[in-house]
């Protein structure tokens, strides 16, 4: 994937290359092997149809059927309130209300005409709820065996190409989505005469998001009659995976610990409290809870499977605002939501890789693997790890730590050591105050470290030079020459002229040497590192009108002499666009 990466960012290049050549190419026609050719009533073709089936059951919530989907928006009245559904996400909504009492009964109408799409992907609009129920009739009951495979998809675009009765290629037909398959093998299976294969390699996606290649017409087959069934369907009428069995439940919850993302009791938003305690389900039914500050607190937990859905019974004795029953309001991979009324909720994330029997040592093993970027550091309030772009850390086994500053390593020293409330770690370098703090080690995983206290907080991620492919490369290209400000945009104004003539050369130690043609060489501080994406991080201190560009920026395209980066704002929009050329 890394080096995949790096392929992407270089597309605009080699597509233009591409578009270039394509001018004259000539298609050299061979014969296709018999073999991939589809057959009408095939094993292959009719699988290829199930797969492009459109599939009903997301919003069963609504129709109670699996074979038909309702068009979005419509509008519902839920036991007596109005709600307009725009979107999946709105299905949530119509399941809240529907679990918000236990004894009553739930009622949802349709407020018609409505347009519904069939299993074969046609569009009808429905007048009346009698006509609904005449399609709904039709379709197979809860949790029925379907002709629909719905464990595993085919990623789009996809092509075939079609032949004439001498097997020269007469068409190229791109598919886009299920509809346009699913059309296409109709045409397959019931036109005479009509001779096609696919195109090869085709990528299938698996109900977990793991991708397969397949390359040919018998792995296509054997990729699908083995991911056909082993997932849930998902085929009845209560809405999301809640509908978990208990055994099921019971077995993903154990699978990982669980990190608290969002709390809210009784209408009192208690996210600060309890966020990144961690509960751990265990066999016994003994489920612990890992504050911040290093408690363990031990309580029990049970599951059970109701028409309503799933619901876990948490019980402490010192941790009331957890001791409850909880609904299962949705279940998403990775994270589940626990829902009650009168304003109780949470939200728990999987963290495979969070450390719960955390030790001095493993503490200081993990500072001592490599170097570590200050990602966020706050102290009364104010954020200043701005001032530590481009400057990771080094921790040594003999207690000594170095600060890389503009290439320069700066030492002093650190210890972790044990409080009352937990595991804490102590920096101490000269010139660095909001550093020189004891920090209490609040979350602990191998790439990953959070410190706080009082009102200060402190994210170390840790950065291993060396071992990105796409970093290397990134790193490869800007010590490889002198470059210069092509262009410095600010909301869409370009205003390179700030930086004309001065140069910038990255060296390896992560320097950055600015001359400046009249006021001579400053130096300043880079370094690149992968988070959500490539980044390069640039510090130039106070030194104008470099200081302007001391930022986290996000690469988004590079090459041999050009890299061009964005900063994005809290809304994902464009604020800057920073492009280095280099210098001829």
């Amino acid at each position: 994937m890394k080096t995949i990466l790096r392929t992407l960012l270089l597309t605009p290049f080699f597509a233009l290359l591409l578009f270039t050549s394509c001018q004259e190419e000539v298609i050299d026609i061979t014969e296709p092997n018999e073999a991939e050719i589809l057959v009408a009533e095939s094993t292959l073709t009719n699988l290829m149809s199930a797969t492009s089936i459109m599939d009903g059951s997301a919003d069963n919530i609504i129709d109670n059927a699996s074979c038909l989907s309702v068009e979005l928006p419509i509008t519902v009245i839920v036991n007596g309130l109005e709600i307009r559904v725009d979107s999946r996400e709105d299905f949530k909504v119509i399941e809240a209300i529907f679990k918000e009492f236990d004894d009553d009964e739930d009622r949802l109408d349709i407020v018609f005409p409505i347009t519904i799409v069939l299993s074969n992907h046609d569009e009808v609009v429905i007048e009346n709820r009698d006509t609904l129920e005449e399609l709904i009739d039709e379709c197979r009951g809860e949790n029925e065996d379907d002709d629909d495979i719905e464990c595993i998809d085919f990623q789009y675009p996809m092509s075939f190409s079609v032949y004439n009765a001498d097997f020269q290629v007469i068409n190229v037909i791109t598919i886009e989505n299920d509809r346009e398959l699913y059309h296409f093998i109709k045409r397959v299976r019931h036109e005479a005469g009509l001779l096609a294969s696919l195109n090869f390699p085709v990528t299938m996606e698996l109900a977990d998001g793991t991708e397969v290649v397949v390359n040919n017409n018998e792995e296509l087959q054997r990729t699908i009659e083995e991911a056909k069934d082993v997932c849930d369907e998902d085929d009845d009428n209560d809405y999301g995976d809640d509908d978990f069995t208990k055994e099921r439940l019971d077995e993903y919850l154990m699978t990982c610990p669980w990190v608290v993302h969002e709390f809210e009791r009784n209408e009192d938003d208690l996210r600060e409290q309890y966020r990144e305690y961690v509960i751990v389900f265990k066999e016994d039914h003994v489920v612990k809870v890992h504050a911040r500050g290093g408690d363990v607190l031990t309580g029990t937990w049970s599951t059970r499977v109701t028409h309503h859905g799933a619901l876990i019974k948490l019980e402490f004795d010192t941790l009331a605002d957890f001791t409850l029953e909880w609904f299962v309001y949705d279940i998403e991979p990775g994270k589940v939501k626990l829902y009650q009324a009168g304003g109780n909720r949470i939200i728990l994330k999987k963290n495979c890789d969070i450390v719960i029997d955390i030790t001095k040592e493993r503490i200081e093993n993990y500072l001592q693997e490599c170097l570590w970027r200050i990602a966020r550091l706050q102290v009364d309030g104010a954020d200043n790890e701005k001032e530590y772009i481009g400057m990771p850390l080094k921790f040594f086994p003999d207690n000594v730590v170095k600060l890389r500053v503009n290439g320069e390593l700066v030492e002093g020293t650190y210890e972790v050591g044990v409080r009352t409330m937990g595991f804490i770690l102590q920096i101490t370098l000269d010139g660095r105050p909001d550093l020189k703090l004891e920090w209490l080690i609040t979350f602990l995983e191998p790439g990953l470290i959070k410190l706080e206290n009082a009102n200060n907080k402190m994210i170390l991620e840790r950065h291993c030079p060396g071992t990105d492919d796409d970093l290397n490369y990134i790193d490869g290209v800007l010590i490889n020459g002198a470059w210069e400000v092509a262009a410095y945009q600010v909301n869409g104004e370009n205003k390179p002229e700030e930086f004309l003539m001065y140069t910038l050369n990255f060296l390896e130690t992560g320097r950055v040497e600015v001359t400046d043609p009249n006021n001579g060489v400053f130096s300043g501080a880079w370094l690149s590192y992968r988070k959500e994406g490539l980044n390069l991080g640039l510090f130039f201190g106070n030194n104008a009108p470099f200081d302007d560009l001391n930022h986290r920026w996000k690469i988004v395209e590079i090459t041999a002499d050009r890299i061009e980066m964005k900063d994005l704002n809290a809304n994902g929009e464009i604020e800057r666009i920073l492009v280095l050329e280099k210098k001829a």
